[in-house]
Order: structure tokens, then sequence, then C-alpha cells
């Protein structure tokens, strides 16, 4: 019988990362729990209790290296190694283009970029020696898709799927998997406004097949399915038509 399983989530809070604790919890798995919100994170962490997993709760933020160092080491201390890293955690928002100030913009860069190297490069040398591991990072359908008032947001999410695709081959060597995640719309707290009329899936849904995915070691995958088609079309299309069709559709800030 497999060992239950060591996992590492930041952004455990809500949406996606709450839903992929409980997915690992009832999988029987030690579940790290990392959030900013320490009231969200008792009520998760019991919950994750009653569904047969070990939760380990952690209040970070991940833009504190040093602190996401630490948390790394209590983690694999206490849960007795690491299976898989998942870093999450991320803010949307528009980029305050005309606000004058970089304070929004540099907000969203440094969480949805430098939170993701903060929180899993702690675990790649323990996973090196074990010859095992998997490193996951949430980015999302708008890495492919340009969208009006959020290029902070679309230029992170691309810059974590540019590192992992160079992360790739060296951590290859090391038996360590690699997995990008794209959603699309997933029904969570950071979409909001306009971008709720879009189709959703459900964030427990969207979890059980991203536990799926990082099993395989799937390299990048977009979920749920008609995305992957939206992004080959995008592709295609001329830049012109692409953003006459986008202003329509954001036509604001997605608030």
């Amino acid at each position: 019988m497999n060992s239950p399983k060591k996992v590492f989530i930041t952004g455990a809070s809500s949406g996606i990362g709450e839903q992929l604790a409980y997915a690992y919890a009832k999988r029987g798995a030690c579940v790290g729990l990392a959030a900013r919100r320490a009231e969200l994170l008792k009520i998760i962490s019991d919950k994750c209790s009653d569904l047969g997993g070990k939760p380990i709760p952690y209040q970070l933020d991940v833009q504190d290296p040093e602190a996401c160092k630490s948390t790394a080491e209590d983690f694999i201390r206490n849960a007795g190694g690491i299976d898989i890293a998942i870093a999450n955690a991320g803010i949307g928002g528009d980029d305050g283009l005309f606000s004058g100030s970089s304070d929004q913009i540099n907000a969203i860069l440094n969480t949805n970029i430098l939170g993701v190297t903060n929180s899993l490069i702690p675990f790649i040398p323990v996973m090196k020696n074990q010859k095992s591991g998997a490193v996951v990072c949430i980015s999302s359908v708008a890495g492919f898709l340009p969208l009006p008032y959020h290029g902070g947001y679309s230029s992170a999410k691309t810059a974590i799927r540019m590192i992992f695709d160079s992360w790739r081959p060296t951590l290859q060597k090391y038996n360590i998997k690699t997995v990008t995640i794209c959603p699309g719309f997933v029904d969570t707290p950071i979409v909001k406004g306009s971008a709720r009329k879009f189709p959703m899936k459900s964030a427990e849904d969207a979890a059980e097949s991203f536990v799926r995915v990082i099993q395989k070691g799937t390299f990048t995958f977009i979920y749920p399915w008609p995305y992957r088609l939206l992004v080959w079309l995008v592709k295609l299309m001329p830049i012109r038509i692409y953003n006459w069709m986008i202003k329509k559709m954001f036509s604001k800030p997605i608030t």
C-alpha cells in the first residue's frame, strides 16, 4: 500500500486551493494549508480532518521569501517529507492604469510571480535528493489571452507558465514533475463582475480534475476543454479582430 501523500498548498483558504485541500484530505493525505486568513484556515483544517486528512495550517504571506522558506522546512519536518507542492495563491484586479501609481499592478505581479517562486523553490532540494515529487503552479487561460485592464494578471500567469517550461527539462532528470494548470473561469471568489457571465465549472469539480492531472504529471493542462479550442482560435486570429472582440467583451475592468 502506498503511504499517504504529503501535499503543501498555498492559497488554501478559498476557491481552488480550498477544494484541492479537501480532495487530498479525502485521499488521506497530510496537507499543508497556507494562506493569510487564519480564521478561514481553522475552518478548512477542521473539515480536512473530518474528511480523513492530516492538516497542518500555516498563516503565510507568499510575498515573504523567508517566511515561505521556514514554512516549507517546518512542513517537511512535521509531515515527514514532501510529495507535492502546489503554488495556488494569487490575486486578481485591474492594473490601475490611469491611477498614476504602480501599486496595484505591482501587488499583482509580486504575488502571482514571486509568490510562486517563493513557495516552491524551498521544496525542490528535498525533491531532488529523494528523486521524486511534483511542483505545481496554478496559472490561467488569461496567460494565453491578453485581457484589457488586466495586463499584470495576464502577464504574471504567462510568466509562471514560462518558468515551469524552463524548469521542466532540468527537474525531469530528478523525476520531479512540473505541472502547469491553466483554468478558465472556475466558480471562485477571484472571478468577479462581468466575468461571472461566462459558463463556469465548480471549484470542487476542477480540483478533482487537477488531482488526476498532477498524478499523471501532465505538462500544461487547460481546463475545462472548451478553453483549449478558444486558445487555439485566438492564436489563429488576426490581432485587430482579437482586439475588437476583447474590447467588446471587457469594456470595463473586472472588479
